[in-house]
């Protein structure tokens, strides 16, 4: 993973934003703040913009050209209805099954394979995804968020989900894809299963696009040399990182066979240190919110 001695100075012709819950919303958007306040390159101005579940909430300010202040409204309101200190305990405790899912198609063993384990990704997820809970728990507060946000499909913005049924990723907002509005899609890249009642649109049903990789990474639109930036905050710790470093190993070996430049940034030792334990405890929100930003600062100002 590249350090802080490592300047971001080019606008990346593509950003992928991945999954973290509450507090990983917090570290991409105060990282993203950072960069911006060191004079860096303006992100909203990225060709295209991938978001997974908290990362959709980012993207979407991002498309819609909002400050991102918009999207932590969005991000505290998940949080509230995932139930305070009850959500982020079933979230702890869900958590090792995702990863378990996730590692499935995310093996570091086979990064050249990547596309011949989705089949056997699909049948894992779609098995783990009939037998568990149905909540009834909706985002109703984030519905209104992101209705505000005015967030539209414009070419730019793809949304992770994975459907209920199937088990298969779906990317909302690539060519040839299901139709959504941007709302829709948000919402359902963020109904954590056994947190969150599926969200269905066209008739079928979708949940979280992290159960199908913590950043989907490898769905970030370009060719032959692409650059590609990606916030992964799942690495910071807990029973995600490991999962989460070995897709980041197999999706970037996938887009550099295909020419891509990629870069990926992790939450630093403070930032790590001030998400703790719970990605949904959103009081550590604002102390998340001050170390991403000074990540972000160093890594617009750093020399090189």
């Amino acid at each position: 993973m590249p350090g802080v001695t490592e300047a971001i100075s080019e606008l990346p012709d593509t950003l992928v934003l991945g999954a973290g819950g509450t507090l990983g919303e917090a570290w991409m958007r105060g990282l993203l703040s950072g960069l911006e306040a060191a004079s860096g390159p303006d992100l909203r101005a990225c060709e295209y913009v991938v978001g997974t579940s908290a990362g959709s909430i980012v993207a979407a300010t991002l498309i819609a050209g909002r400050r991102l202040e918009v999207g932590d409204r969005a991000a505290r309101a998940w949080a509230a209805e995932a139930g305070g200190d009850a959500g982020a305990s079933a979230l702890r405790r869900v958590s090792g099954g995702v990863a378990r899912l996730t590692a499935a198609a995310a093996s570091p063993l086979a990064p050249f394979a990547l596309a011949t384990l989705a089949p056997a990704g699909r049948a894992v997820r779609a098995a783990a995804l009939a037998a568990s809970p149905r909540p009834e728990r909706r985002l109703d507060a984030v519905a209104l968020h992101l209705d505000a946000l005015g967030a539209r499909f414009d070419g730019r913005l793809r949304v992770a989900v994975v459907e209920r049924r199937t088990g298969r990723r779906v990317l909302f907002g690539e060519p040839g894809g299901p139709e959504a509005s941007v709302r829709d899609a948000v919402l359902a890249s963020c109904a954590v299963p056994w947190l969150f009642a599926p969200v269905e649109i066209g008739g079928r049903e979708y949940v979280d696009g992290g159960v199908w990789s913590p950043t989907n990474l490898d769905a970030a639109p370009g060719g032959r040399d692409t650059h590609v930036l990606c916030l992964a905050p799942t690495a910071a710790g807990g029973p995600l990182r490991a999962v989460t470093t070995a897709a980041l190993i197999a999706e970037e070996l996938a887009l550099r066979a295909r020419g891509m430049r990629v870069r990926t940034l992790v939450p630093d030792a403070a930032s790590a240190a001030a998400m703790g334990p719970s990605l949904m405890d959103a009081s550590r929100a604002e102390d998340v919110l001050d170390a991403a930003f000074v990540q972000g600062r160093a890594l617009a100002t750093a020399p090189g």
